[in-house]
């Protein structure tokens, strides 16, 4: 046989495509390595042999010198095909190679020595059904594009809405009805060496009746968690969420996030909504925030809650990425309270791309506008006074009063020493929180002044009222 080897292409081309190659190839005793691989012979050996027939699929059945039975022919509802001469053939469940195999049996009983050729025209629609960690489980129907590429585990999770975060893609299970016993075999899958090696075989090909079960991690790794969201397979972006958000923010509660470039733009490019961008729609955080610990807290599909720690401490001192974590629909944001921050703290917090953009506080008594100020966050009790229009002339210059709600409800009320020329420090010119007030008293020239005039008053009242009657 080695002779056969070793043959003219032209040959071979004539022989893959008027005879049906991939019959005569193995009549012959010979593997596809040994074709001469030009792209139309390549195609036709590369065709899906494993496909399983059923009703809808659509082929072309080759007769070799018999040109009057060649042609199109579509499997049956009751998964046969009926063929010229031979009548009925129950091809359900079978592969092509299967298929030509029970055909030519079939033919041999009126044709002597024939020689068929099977080829898939058009698939049948696939319907599997999806259930697990996915946006949206059910039953769903998938036409294959073309023969040569049919229904893939992919398509169908992009169909569904994608995998939510919780998913645990090493472990996909997929369950099919076996062919030879008739039972339930099940496959596990793993989705992250597609993502992480390119492992094509990972994207199995769907069959008709596949249930595919995605089971829920134990736990979340925020780094997979990234990559996993900028998967093709992964839950649309592009669709609005539903998230809460509470604690240390300015407007807690729930929050509509959709996806913005604008803000995407600087995250890596992964276009995900993350915590980062939940925290700026609910307002940034308070000057109160501790965020070494914000957690995630998310339900799964099974009821149950994981926590997810998020440090973003990490996030603003080293730029770590994984710790702003893409979010699903239904999550839930807590910023927990800081017992203590210092000022160098307080100060990395008002520049963060996530905390608010300003605050509120209040500049009362002798200044030149008092009133509520709104002003960026951390920002220092002389800047306060000063965009309160600074000290009037009635005003005490030297000391001002600062009182502070805190969050446990106790009140906080200290006497600073004022120097204008003084630069941010928590004995002088500490940073302001939002609901600060800042009381700037009376100079005592002013208050002494005031009294007078008070004390005054009854006389020249009277020296007015006996001016008026003229006395």
């Amino acid at each position: 046989m080695r002779s056969h080897r070793h043959m003219d292409t032209r040959w071979w081309r004539w022989l893959a495509g008027g005879m049906a190659g991939a019959q005569i190839v193995a009549g012959l005793g010979l593997s596809p390595a040994g074709m001469a691989m030009d792209g139309w012979v390549a195609q036709q050996i590369s065709s899906p042999t494993r496909y399983v027939l059923g009703a809808g699929d659509r082929l072309n059945v080759e007769f070799f010198n018999i040109p009057e039975y060649t042609d199109q022919y579509q499997v049956l509802s009751d998964g046969t095909l009926h063929l010229p001469q031979a009548g009925t053939i129950a091809v359900e469940g079978l592969t092509l190679d299967q298929a030509t195999q029970a055909i030519t049996a079939r033919y041999a009983q009126v044709l002597r020595r024939p020689i068929i050729s099977l080829n898939l025209l058009q698939a049948r629609p696939v319907t599997v059904a999806i259930a697990g960690e996915i946006s949206r489980p059910g039953s769903y129907t998938l036409a294959a594009a073309s023969p040569d590429s049919p229904s893939t585990l992919t398509q169908v999770l992009q169909q569904a809405g994608g995998v939510t975060q919780s998913a645990d893609v090493r472990r996909i299970q997929i369950r099919r009805v076996s062919d030879r016993t008739l039972g339930t075999e099940s496959v596990t899958i793993n989705l992250w060496d597609l993502i992480q090696a390119g492992d094509i075989r990972q994207d199995l090909t769907l069959r008709d009746g596949d249930s595919i079960v995605i089971p829920t991690a134990t736990t979340v790794n925020p780094e997979e968690s990234r990559r996993l969201a900028a998967a093709n397979f992964a839950a649309d972006a592009t669709q609005p969420i539903q998230v809460a958000v509470v604690g240390e923010v300015n407007r807690p509660g729930p929050h509509t996030l959709r996806l913005n470039t604008n803000l995407t733009s600087s995250n890596d490019g992964l276009e995900a909504l993350t915590v980062s961008q939940a925290i700026r729609v609910a307002g940034g955080i308070t000057q109160l925030a501790d965020i070494r610990d914000i957690q995630v807290r998310r339900v799964t599909h099974t009821g149950q809650e994981q926590v997810i720690p998020v440090d973003f401490w990490e996030l603003l001192m080293a730029g770590n990425l994984q710790q702003d974590l893409p979010l699903q629909n239904g999550d839930t944001i807590v910023v927990p309270t800081a017992t203590a921050l210092t000022s160098a703290e307080l100060a990395e917090l008002a520049s963060a791309s996530f905390a608010a953009d300003s605050m509120t506080v209040y500049v009362v008594g002798e200044v030149s506008a008092p009133g509520a100020i709104a002003l960026p966050p951390s920002t220092s009790l002389n800047q306060a006074i000063l965009a309160a229009g600074g000290f009037n002339n009635r005003a005490r210059r030297s000391r001002v009063e600062l009182v502070r709600l805190n969050p446990d409800g106790t009140i906080l009320q200290e006497s600073i020493d004022v120097d204008l020329s003084e630069t941010l420090n928590a004995a002088d010119n500490p940073s302001l929180r939002p609901g600060d007030t800042v009381l700037v008293g009376r100079s005592g020239l002013a208050s002494f002044s005031d009294t007078l005039g008070l004390l005054l008053s009854p006389v020249t009242g009277v020296a007015s009222l006996l001016r008026l009657l003229g006395l």
